[in-house]
């Protein structure tokens, strides 16, 4: 009786603690900054060349990258995107490893945005 319960409750435990929030970017609204922030991880000059509207540049690749989110509230709203989505879920996962809660991937990133 007791292996039943158990089971149940690591499932769900296992089913919390691993959701990671995503969302396809091309669902994303500009509707969706309005209390949050949205940040493109990609290079400057990947920027340059093109972004979403209202979007500010954190390289991932700088080595303050981390630093640069000292002065955002943890509890603020940040979406991330980068080319096609590697980047942005590897700085999500630091930025929640830093306590940062409310931390979204937009999945497919640019390249799927700008299509």
């Amino acid at each position: 009786m007791k292996t039943p319960f158990l089971l149940t409750f690591l499932l769900f435990l296992n089913l919390s603690c691993s959701q990671s929030k995503t969302i396809d970017i091309t669902e994303f609204s500009q509707k969706d900054t309005k209390n949050a922030i949205l940040v493109d991880v990609r290079t400057p000059s990947e920027y340059n060349n093109g972004h979403i509207e209202n979007a500010i540049n954190i390289n991932w690749f700088d080595d303050n990258f981390a630093e640069q989110f000292n002065n955002i509230n943890k509890e603020k709203t940040i979406y991330l995107y980068c080319k096609v989505g590697g980047r942005s879920a590897k700085a999500q996962a630091k930025l929640s490893s830093l306590g940062y809660t409310n931390v979204i991937n937009l999945d497919g990133g640019y390249d799927a945005y700008s299509k």
